[in-house]
């Protein structure tokens, strides 16, 4: 079924990057447009609703049974259909700690997505594993941890048709330095699963590291004396920081805590899910390691937490509705800084005259999920 197109979403409360104000916006094209006199397509009406940009999500694995990693093009869709359903439009999936041929088919298999009329963009892949410290995997699997490898990496770009947006790595292992040095103008390399000291983690944001990867998660946390990566990334206006707010990650007083220290400009929400996310509590892979889910919880055998199975739009709430994050800063945390993170500011996670037409409706009151426009057509 052909999806309706959307000229003009009239009547809700817009959000202008800084807040919210009463105005009408006008689609064509697939585009966001200023002037209604260039709109195309019927109206959808937005009273009772704030009007914001598509979520962007940069750090998740999977949903709808389907994860990245498994190199299958009709798991894309599946993860694709399933995101745009909740409100996020443009997804950047994760890879794992894997072997080389695993994230080369995975990669390929990215390059061929085009993405059906209800399924949202595959705007970037992040790249969280192999390189990693030994001692921080986490739900990673230990078998595949490699030192930083520039010329593996630019095979996988290659294979991807550039779609690496963001890579991984812990600054104090062997070849960190030499990878950022190598690679810093061209990706985002995020500081992660790390056990890296305070001055270590300021020389990689020195070479050019610009990020951190779910805060607080499988890095040393802060000490008065050994204040360990997130001071080091805090102290630099130029680092982001994502992070996990699904509320059984961290506690909401440390969500509370990281906006205060990054500024909601330099905070972004990530999902981290899981395939199962969308589907019912059991037993599911997660780079090869099975993964139980009861609840909102995820561990694998260890009992460590493996990801989580809260869409963005899941996190969104929580982090607004649970944890006091104020409204404002949780829309910027959710679409225009993860879209800025991955060098797509202007083009997805803002609704200004030229974006993509992606569009999100959600209720005054409770801030449900009303309605989706995926580029300038109602879901």
């Amino acid at each position: 079924m052909e999806l309706t197109k959307i000229g003009a979403i009239r009547g809700g409360e817009v959000f202008d990057g800084t807040g919210f104000a009463p105005r009408d916006l006008y689609l064509a094209g697939g585009r966001i447009v200023a002037e209604a006199d260039e709109a195309d397509g019927e109206a959808l009406d937005a009273t009772g609703c704030y009007v914001i940009p598509g979520l962007v999500d940069i750090h998740f694995h999977g949903s709808a049974g389907a994860d990245i990693s498994d190199g299958d093009l009709a798991g894309l869709h599946k993860m694709g259909a399933y995101e745009a359903s909740r409100g996020v439009t443009a997804m950047c999936p994760a890879t794992m700690t894997l072997p080389p041929d695993v994230l080369l088919q995975a990669a390929e298999t990215a390059a061929a997505y085009v993405p059906a009329e209800n399924e949202a963009d595959l705007v970037g892949i992040n790249m969280e594993g192999p390189y990693i410290s030994p001692g921080k995997v986490g739900a990673q699997n230990p078998e595949h941890v490699r030192v930083p490898d520039v010329a593996e990496f630019r095979r996988l770009q290659e294979a991807s048709g550039g779609l690496f947006k963001l890579v991984d790595l812990a600054p104090e292992e062997p070849g960190a330095d030499e990878f950022i040095d190598e690679l810093g103008d061209d990706v985002l390399i995020s500081v992660a699963h790390t056990s890296t000291d305070y001055d270590t983690a300021a020389e990689a944001f020195d070479r050019g590291a610009r990020h951190l990867t779910h805060l607080y998660n499988a890095m040393p946390g802060m000490h008065h004396r050994n204040p360990g990566p997130i001071p080091a990334a805090a102290e630099r206006d130029d680092v982001t920081a994502e992070i996990i707010a699904d509320g059984v990650h961290i506690h909401p007083s440390m969500v509370r805590l990281a906006f205060n220290l990054f500024g909601d400009d330099r905070m972004i929400l990530v999902s981290d899910t899981l395939r199962a996310a969308g589907l019912a509590d059991g037993v599911y892979d997660l780079g090869g390691q099975d993964v139980t889910v009861k609840g909102p919880v995820a561990t694998i055998d260890n009992g460590a937490l493996a990801g989580s199975v809260s869409d963005l739009m899941r996190c969104f709430h929580v982090a607004v509705q649970q944890m006091d994050i104020p409204l404002v800063s949780a829309v910027k945390a959710a679409t225009a800084n993860p879209a800025r993170a991955i060098g797509l500011e202007g083009e997805y996670g803002t609704l200004a005259a030229g974006a993509v037409a992606d569009a999100v409706l959600l209720d005054r009151d409770t801030l449900e999920l009303r309605a989706v426009v995926l580029r300038g057509r109602a879901l």
